[in-house]
């Protein structure tokens, strides 16, 4: 049952990468240019650190570096 419970509150906190990613999106518009191929990295490496930690079974890395690909694809111009 705790298990179920983290896995919630994870993935509750890790929605919550969606707004606050569109919030900083606006609040930074001037930097989303200059910056673009590096939100492209981190956003990159956020999902291939999110696997891994998926691979490993460590709930921490997988959703740390889901919640910074999320807030860092917010901020990728289409």
């Amino acid at each position: 049952m705790q298990e179920i419970l983290k896995l919630l509150i994870g993935i509750g906190v890790l929605l919550l990468g969606i707004p606050i990613g569109k919030f900083l999106a606006k609040v930074t518009a001037e930097e989303q240019k200059k910056w673009q191929p590096r939100f492209k990295l981190i956003t990159f490496i956020g999902i291939i650190g999110g696997f891994v930690g998926l691979i490993i079974r460590n709930d921490v890395i997988l959703f740390t570096f889901f919640f910074i690909a999320m807030v860092t694809s917010r901020n990728i111009k289409k």
